[in-house]
């Protein structure tokens, strides 16, 4: 700490701490207010947390699929903890920046990454039902992209979300609202004014 004291100047050094105070509260701030913690979940409520989600959690309700699954169940890797936080982690991203700047579609559609993992979900809990009951058998996502089949949802459109053409498919949806972030103690302060 010393040599850093020697090579910047001592007035820069309250401003420094001042600037890296503000830099970190508004990072901290920004974490707590957005939910973070919330995304490490399996929680369905958390992802109404964006508004633009309303359409696909209420059409997911009123599935079968909602009796035993939840959205991770599908849409995440599941082979192990690692992929399964780190595909989170990289798709979240991807929806806050593309939700911060405005630039979601009135229809959403899965990416090709997202289309492989619930390819992937879909015959992880259906082998049984492909193999032994219809016999079907299985195609994996890099066959389908090859050509040589299709994707599970070609044939089953309306599994789990169904009627969901775009994001105003369901105004009056009634899903659960996010916990507000306010703590009990400030909002006891505000109404006591």
């Amino acid at each position: 700490m010393r040599k850093l004291l020697h090579i910047i100047p001592w007035y820069f050094v309250v401003p420094l701490f001042v600037v890296a105070g503000i830099v970190a509260g508004l990072g901290g701030y920004t974490i707590y207010m957005s939910r973070v913690h919330s995304y490490l979940s399996d929680e369905p409520s958390t992802c109404v947390n964006c508004h633009i989600m309303t359409p696909y959690y209420q059409s997911w309700m009123h599935s079968s699929h909602h009796l035993w699954t939840n959205c991770n169940d599908c849409h995440v890797p599941q082979d192990n903890a690692f992929n399964k936080y780190a595909f989170k982690a990289m798709d979240g991203l991807y929806h806050a920046a593309v939700f911060t700047l405005k630039g979601e579609p009135q229809v959403i559609r899965p990416r090709d990454a997202s289309k492989e993992v619930i390819m992937n979900n879909c015959i992880r809990c259906h082998t049984q039902l492909n193999t032994e009951f219809v016999n079907t058998g299985m195609i994996s996502y890099t066959q389908v992209k090859e050509g040589e089949g299709k994707v599970c949802w070609d044939c089953h459109r309306e599994v789990p979300h169904t009627g969901v053409s775009n994001l105003s498919s369901s105004p009056n949806a009634l899903v659960p609202l996010p916990q507000s972030p306010v703590p009990d103690w400030l909002k006891n302060i505000m109404n006591n004014k």
